[in-house]
């Protein structure tokens, strides 16, 4: 008898246990934040997802495409200008563009055109892509290893005349680089058909697919950008695969930046001690009003955070300098962002599609709620959505200007006059 009711005993207990523990902490496969930090971390899946379209660029592309999407309204800007300057191309679209302070991994994507353009159309893509790669470094990069070894594995990813494979026995490091180190390819593929059997159907790759992709081809190349001693020779990206971090060519970096900048002093590097490689460092000016994810990764860089600090300009985020009387505004309009500059109208951005990740269906108006999603989070290049406050304001203004009146008419005199005020009152809150 006592036996029976000392399991019972354990038994309530454990029931005890198992119902105080908080479900997040019981859900297999969700990583959380650390304690008192905001946001929860990208699944190992979500960052798949994110990375499908660009894991089989060759590194120095890769490493060059992360750093660019941290600085999204940036990539708007470039975009923008390309589109303007579209007679220009190579060494002469770069001296075009050498008054612009974009960051070297912005300015250096002028030379890849097609991408710089995938980035700017698929802008929702490319901020979440920048939100994982600034808060999970290291999870990114082995997600681009975990992608690599499908398509290998699956007998899509190979040496050929435009790009050298090469996997290290020791570590099973796979590494691309141009067949030609002057001369780069940009890899143009379906991710569900290079990759094999996506293992996740909740989060099937992101639709996005660069200029002269082929619907059906397992793996095509672009025409070849030439990288030669003429524009500095690339910006020095490069992917350090040993601590999964990207590195940046100190020499390298600075050969782009004194050929490519007015004001190169400001963006050139010295040689630490360990030599002409340094981890490669997020600089908060260039995100220029852009919100980061969430409180952890704007604490991380100085900045306060969701709901304040400085909001981006819809002018800047359409491309344009701050003109005269420009005041400032605003957070930018997610289908401003979309439009080319100085285009009338025009079709909004399929956002809906890509914040599904599933098949680009096209057509239709998208979905501003979920254009404005990343993550379960307000998308940092979203509208701020002012309207609802302004009209609540505007409301209060009529009913206080409403029981002014009818104080006014019930009584006399010095009622009369406080009934002015209640609408003085009334109206500059609805003016508010």
């Amino acid at each position: 008898m006592k036996k029976v009711t000392v399991c019972q005993i354990v038994m309530v207990l454990f029931l005890c246990v198992s119902l105080a523990v908080s479900p997040g902490l019981m859900a297999q496969g969700t990583p959380e934040a650390p304690a008192g930090e905001e946001g929860p971390l990208f699944r190992p899946e979500e960052i798949d997802q994110l990375m499908a379209p660009i894991a089989l660029y060759p590194d120095s592309l890769l490493a060059q495409v992360l750093a660019a999407s941290t600085y999204p309204l940036e990539v708007v800007q470039a975009a923008r200008f390309v589109k303007e300057k579209k007679e220009l191309k190579g060494e002469k679209l770069m001296q075009a563009a050498k008054d612009k302070d974009w960051d070297p991994s912005v300015k250096a994507m002028l030379e890849f055109p097609d991408v710089l353009l995938m980035m700017d159309e698929k802008i929702e893509w490319t901020e979440k892509l920048g939100d994982a790669f600034l808060s999970q470094q290291k999870d990114v990069m082995a997600s681009a290893q975990r992608l690599r070894k499908k398509a290998e594995e699956s007998g899509n990813l190979k040496t050929t005349k435009e790009q050298k494979v090469v996997v290290e026995q020791e570590t099973k490091t796979i590494i691309i680089e141009p067949a030609n180190p002057q001369v780069v390819y940009v890899p143009s593929y379906s991710p569900t058909v290079v990759y094999g059997a996506w293992p996740y159907p909740a989060y099937p790759p992101y639709p996005v697919y660069p200029y002269g992709y082929v619907a059906g081809a397992a793996f095509t190349f672009a025409a070849g950008v030439a990288i030669g001693a003429a524009w500095g020779g690339y910006g020095g990206w490069g992917c350090g695969w040993g601590n999964n971090e990207v590195d940046v060519n100190v020499n390298r970096q600075n050969s782009f930046t004194q050929n490519n900048y007015n004001n190169s002093q400001k963006y050139q590097k010295k040689e630490g001690g360990s030599g002409k490689n340094q981890n490669w460092q997020h600089n908060p000016e260039h995100r220029k009003g852009a919100q980061y994810k969430d409180q952890r990764t704007a604490q991380k860089f100085g900045q306060q955070g969701p709901g304040s600090g400085p909001k981006a300009k819809t002018s800047d985020a359409r491309g344009y300098g701050q003109g005269p009387g420009d005041k400032g505004g605003g957070r930018p309009q997610t289908s401003d962002l979309s439009r080319g500059a100085g285009e009338k109208g025009g079709g909004k951005p399929q956002t809906s599609d890509l914040s599904r990740g599933g098949g680009d269906q096209g057509g239709g108006r998208p979905q501003t709620s979920d254009a404005s999603r990343a993550g379960g989070k307000e998308s940092a290049l979203s509208g701020s959505g002012k309207g609802g406050s302004e009209r609540a304001s505007s409301n209060r203004g009529q009913e206080s200007r409403s029981s002014a009146s009818r104080s006014s008419g019930s009584a006399g005199g010095s009622k009369s006059s406080g009934g002015g005020a209640s609408r003085g009152g009334g109206g500059g809150g609805g003016r508010r």
